[in-house]
């Protein structure tokens, strides 16, 4: 099956594309779609598409982006226990904003992220963009925890990962990924403007 999904599917901008990526875009999309909309269903969609971009990352040699897939499972199934229960009297979760205690235990743990998966890519693999593999898989988590919790601010987290994945993946050759992260970027600000709407309601 791996070597099946690390198989050229098409050609994109003169770069083979995998048909791990191919999907990976296909349910990326689809996923971000049902998150912006608040629908249940984006979680099991997110874990497969997190497993197939596991694939992807590997073969490009994003290591930090290859591992932050296996947090995503992780944090995709409590995203979807979280959502079904883990509101008041265990009832649905609704959007909010984050509180001024939130952000500073977010950013302190942005902070030493970063910086442990820094130092861990530019010491001790054959990263070959350990700062920016770091700072994006740090926001990346922030972003996914807030999307756990419904919080609205869980968008900016996920605009400010994009803005440098697009590039990134544009300098790795990873043309569909660069593309489809475009996407997400239009796809955050729609629901930075949807969920803001939910909480103003």
């Amino acid at each position: 099956m791996i070597d099946w999904l690390n198989s050229t599917a098409l050609t994109a901008f003169g770069v083979a594309t995998t048909w791990a990526e191919v999907l990976g875009f296909g349910t990326g999309l689809l996923n971000v779609g049902l998150l912006v909309r608040q629908h249940i269903l984006n979680w099991p969609l997110g874990i497969l598409n997190v497993l197939l971009l596991m694939v992807v990352f590997g073969a490009a040699g994003l290591y930090a982006d290859m591992g932050l897939q296996v947090v995503y499972v992780i944090l995709g199934c409590y995203g979807w226990w979280a959502w079904l229960h883990g509101g008041a009297d265990r009832a649905s979760l609704a959007v909010r904003a984050t509180t001024g205690a939130e952000w500073l235990a977010l950013a302190a743990a942005g902070v030493l992220l970063t910086g442990g998966l820094w130092l861990f890519l530019d010491r001790l693999t054959g990263s070959t963009v350990p700062l920016a593999d770091a700072l994006t898989t740090a926001l990346s988590l922030l972003a996914t925890y807030g999307q756990t919790r419904k919080l609205l601010e869980n968008w900016w987290l996920r605009i400010a990962a994009d803005v440098i994945y697009i590039p990134l993946y544009g300098y790795k050759g990873l043309w569909l990924t660069a593309i489809l992260y475009v996407a997400f970027l239009t796809l955050c600000v729609l629901g930075l403007r949807a969920w803001r709407r939910a909480v103003l309601a």
